[in-house]
């Protein structure tokens, strides 16, 4: 009959031959086997058996994106300006068996890379350009990195540049440029709002100029207008007061009266003249009053008789 001590030593040896014997990789990973020292295969995500004491587990690789950060380093810039240059890789291995025998340290290797590729892209521009060209400077080292890295069987997903520290003097002189800058830009600011002004006060007062003008035009024709048409209604007026008084001459009396007023009208222009005048020209027959309306009524009578031939005809 086997002791409980035999059992035991039995249980325990099942037990460790099946923990060597069952391999559980998890999501993401890949597991690399080697049999006696030699490349057997890639253990996929799940349950899987091995050979006990005859295979091995040799390396671990995690499948994810992978951030890896870069070291800050000083490069030269093609103008010889030194800056300091640090980073972050994005990184991904695609390929197990690559990562595990197509360098000793994939992720040493990939960074390095990236290092001496900055390095060298640092060294084609000038600071102003590498200052204002990070998206061409990530693109490149992505590019060159990712390039070397297939035979590492890691993939650069990319680049990205942390920070660029140009020496303290570059950083003070850039400031004062910039400072510069900004009052020339002011300046000319001020002096295009200065010309602006002048150039709307100048086309306001031409305009206010068109407009008074305008203005007076229309003054000066209206008040032509007016005055035209004041003249044609006292020639109106005048015309119908002298057709009155030549029909109110044939009325019985109408002579007389016209006479009359002939007279008082004669009397009373020769006291205006009189007044307003400091000198005055009397007709050698002023006395002779009476000679004057008769001769008005005479050309009156004439022009009666004129009218009534013409109607008789």
């Amino acid at each position: 009959m086997p002791t409980l001590f035999t059992v035991l030593t039995v249980l325990v040896a099942v037990i460790f031959i099946l923990r060597a014997t069952i391999r559980v990789v998890p999501q993401q990973r890949a597991w690399i086997i080697e049999r006696l020292g030699r490349y057997h295969q890639v253990l996929q995500p799940g349950l899987n058996l091995i050979v006990p004491f005859v295979d091995r587990v040799a390396f671990r690789f995690d499948m994810r994106e992978l951030p890896m950060e870069v070291p800050a380093q000083v490069c030269i810039s093609l103008d010889n300006t030194t800056m300091t240059v640090d980073g972050v890789l994005y990184m991904q291995i695609t390929d197990a068996v690559k990562a595990a025998y197509g360098s000793s340290n994939p992720f040493t290797a990939v960074i390095q890379l990236a290092q001496t590729s900055m390095r060298s892209e640092i060294g084609k521009l000038h600071l102003d350009a590498a200052l204002s060209s990070r998206q061409l400077l990530n693109a490149a080292v992505a590019a060159a990195v990712d390039e070397a890295a297939v035979n590492w069987g890691v993939k650069v997903l990319r680049y990205e540049i942390k920070d660029i520290t140009p020496p303290a003097e570059i950083i003070r002189a850039m400031e004062l440029q910039i400072t510069a800058e900004r009052e020339k830009r002011a300046i000319i600011a001020k002096s295009e709002a200065q010309r602006q002004q002048q150039i709307n006060t100048s086309e306001g007062q031409r305009q206010q100029e068109i407009n008074i003008a305008d203005g007076r035009r229309q003054a000066e024709i209206l008040s032509a207008e007016g005055e035209a048409r004041a003249i044609e209604l006292i020639a109106a007026a005048t015309a119908a007061a002298i057709r009155v008084v030549g029909s109110a001459a044939h009325e019985p009396g109408g002579l007389e009266a016209l006479q009359m007023q002939v007279a008082r009208d004669y009397i009373e222009k020769w006291g205006n003249l009189a007044k307003t005048g400091n000198s005055l020209v009397i007709p050698a027959d002023m006395g002779n009053i009476g000679a004057l309306v008769s001769t008005a009524l005479a050309i009156i009578r004439s022009g009666s008789r004129t009218e009534e031939k013409e109607k008789s005809v």
